[in-house]
């Protein structure tokens, strides 16, 4: 379970340092890897966004942690 947490978190992570990039530069890291809406970048979009949402069960995780 820890691997995966750390998995989740670095994937958000990057893509967090994306959309920064987006936001302060104009510039889409992904889209420039891989294509504007290649197959592949859906791909690495639809990741970021199950990892964001997977690391929303943290903060139950860590809430269970306090309580013990």
């Amino acid at each position: 379970m820890k691997t995966l947490d750390y998995l989740a978190l670095t994937i958000a992570i990057i893509g967090a340092v994306n959309w920064g990039l987006i936001g302060f530069f104009d510039w889409n890291l992904v889209a420039s890897l891989f294509g504007s809406m290649s197959l592949i970048s859906r791909i690495v979009y639809a990741l970021v966004g199950l990892c964001g949402l997977y690391l929303l069960t943290m903060y139950m995780r860590l809430g269970a942690l306090d309580e013990a």
